[in-house]
């Protein structure tokens, strides 16, 4: 989508950011996006999704999301109770200390501080490969304190396929949609036809299909306790498939959301189990 040259490549400096900003500042979903409580949920939090699912955001849904408890210490976004994002965007003001780095991230439609811990070598490793005017994916726990919102990372990764800015925001809009659908709508999704006359053509059920058996093996709550998840290959000697069929569908849920790298490119974890 954004070739080497053109108007359309983000260099990562100024011509970066404005071009980001012209495709995702304005009018449209991004700054004007609401996220109040649907009245469809009663005016109460949603309970289907985990607050520590990982979810798509873009900073002005952040910043619009309403306080979840009484401490102030819980945010909700579209009535989804929520504490791990993910947001894209340019590093700003990078300053490193001691222990930590601390950046502000800007996406086009708003600015947060980042703070990113060096408890490990791979941490200093990787907040080294960052600078101010890269575009980076970060992965944290929305915090506040005194009123203001901020992201502690565990994870900061540059981007190097500027794809991934647009497909983060095609997927925060796709969230924003799968949260505010009425669940009339959902549940009638989910008995569709199609995909299990596909299963059946395809010698599978549900459940035995290579996408199933991957997201169980993630899913398990024997692996909950593992702080950076499991490895590659772990999930090859568990589901017994090809390497590159493995591959193909972890990359998959990664683009999905379903789960998420954790220290490098081969260490998973599924976002159900935080």
């Amino acid at each position: 989508m954004y070739s080497g040259g053109g108007g359309g490549h983000y260099d990562g400096g100024a011509g970066g950011a404005a071009n980001a900003n012209a495709l995702f500042s304005g009018g449209g979903f991004m700054p004007s996006q609401s996220t109040a409580v649907p009245e469809s949920s009663g005016g109460g939090l949603s309970k289907g999704r985990n607050a520590q699912t990982l979810l798509p955001l873009t900073v002005k849904q952040i910043m619009d999301a309403e306080q979840a408890s009484d401490d102030k210490s819980n945010f909700a976004v579209n009535g989804v109770e929520v504490s791990t994002v993910r947001l894209v965007g340019r590093m700003l003001n990078k300053v490193e200390r001691v222990t930590d780095v601390q950046f502000t991230l800007d996406d086009g439609t708003g600015r947060i501080d980042v703070n990113r811990w060096e408890n490990e070598s791979s941490d200093t490793k990787e907040m080294a490969d960052v600078n101010d005017g890269n575009y980076v994916i970060v992965n944290g726990g929305l915090k506040g304190f005194q009123g203001r919102r901020h992201v502690v990372a565990y994870s900061v990764r540059r981007v190097t396929d500027f794809n991934d800015v647009t497909h983060h925001f095609l997927h925060c809009i796709h969230v924003h949609l799968q949260l505010t659908r009425p669940k009339s709508q959902v549940n009638a999704n989910l008995g569709n036809p199609n995909q299990a006359n596909q299963l059946r053509s395809n010698n599978q059920t549900p459940g035995n299909d290579p996408s199933s058996l991957i997201m169980n093996v993630l899913n398990d709550p024997t692996i909950t306790h593992l702080q950076h998840g499991v490895t590659l290959d772990y999930v090859l000697k568990r589901v017994n498939l090809p390497e590159a069929v493995v591959r193909k569908f972890l990359q998959k849920h990664v683009d999905d959301g379903d789960i998420y790298q954790t220290i490098d490119d081969n260490h998973f974890k599924s976002v159900v189990n935080g």
